[in-house]
C-alpha cells in the first residue's frame, strides 16, 4: 500500500507555544515540519527567514520542508541552506535562473522542489524534473493560509505521475488541505499532505494529524 506523508505547515501554529508544538509533530511522527517563507512581494504576505528556521532547527531532528514564496530566491539560498533544510522549494514563477538555483541546493546534498500556483500550466516544468527530488502543487493561490482547496488542480498531479516511471520524485499539495479533501489529493496521486489551518486550529491537531494519515482508506 502506497505511503502517505505528511507535511504540518507551522505558520498556523502559535509561535509562542513552538517548543509544545515541535513535541506534538514529533509525538504524531510526522514526515516533515513545512515552513511557508514568504517576502511580501511575490505573495502579499511576510512571515519569517532563515534565522527563524535555524532556531527551530536546534529543537528537533524532524525533516524541514522549506517552501520559498519569495522573489529572486537566488539572492538567498545559501541562507536557507545553512540554516538547516532538508528539502528546499522554490517557485517556478519566482526566478529566471531555476537551473543554476536547483543545482546549487543539490551541490549542498539538499533535495530540491519547485511549485506553481494554481494558474501555472504545469507543462513548463517539465523540463526540470530531472532536477527534482519533489514538486509542490498549490491547491489555493500562495500567500494566506484558509483558502478554499481548487480541485482543477488535480489534473496536475494525474499528469505528473507518469513521469514517474523514468524519475524519482515526490508530488506534494498545498492549500485547502483537511480530512475531508485529503482523499482527492491522494487518490490523484500525491504522495505529500501540507496542511497548516486543519491542523493548528483545531482542537485537537493531533487527532486531524491521524485523520489526513488514515485519508488513503477513503
Amino acid at each position: 500500500m502506497k505511503k502517505i506523508m505528511v507535511s504540518p505547515s507551522i505558520l498556523d501554529s502559535d509561535f509562542t507555544e513552538i517548543k509544545k508544538t515541535i513535541k506534538l509533530l514529533e509525538k504524531s511522527k510526522i514526515d516533515f515540519i513545512h515552513f511557508d517563507v514568504m517576502d511580501g512581494n511575490f505573495v502579499p504576505n511576510l512571515t519569517f527567514g532563515p534565522k527563524f528556521i535555524s532556531q527551530i532547527r536546534k529543537l528537533t531532528s524532524l525533516p524541514f520542508d522549506v517552501h520559498l514564496m519569495i522573489k529572486n530566491p537566488e539572492k538567498y539560498i545559501n541562507e536557507f541552506i545553512n540554516a538547516g533544510s532538508d528539502y528546499i522549494t522554490i517557485h517556478f514563477e519566482a526566478t529566471k535562473n531555476i537551473i543554476s538555483v536547483l543545482k546549487k541546493i543539490k551541490s549542498k546534498k539538499i533535495k530540491t522542489g519547485i511549485s506553481i500556483k494554481p494558474k501555472t500550466p504545469v507543462n513548463k516544468i517539465v523540463k526540470y524534473i530531472k532536477f527534482l527530488d519533489l514538486i509542490l502543487i498549490m491547491s489555493v493561490e500562495p500567500g494566506f493560509g484558509g483558502q478554499k482547496f481548487i480541485p482543477e488542480v488535480l489534473k496536475k498531479v494525474k499528469f505528473l505521475n507518469q513521469f514517474k516511471r523514468k524519475y524519482n520524485f515526490l508530488i506534494s499539495i498545498d492549500g485547502g488541505i483537511n480530512p475531508e479533501t485529503a482523499p482527492l489529493a491522494i487518490g490523484a496521486g500525491v504522495d505529500i499532505l501540507v496542511s497548516g489551518s486543519a491542523i493548528f486550529k483545531s482542537n485537537n491537531p493531533s487527532k486531524v494529524i491521524r485523520k489526513l494519515y488514515n485519508s488513503y482508506k477513503k
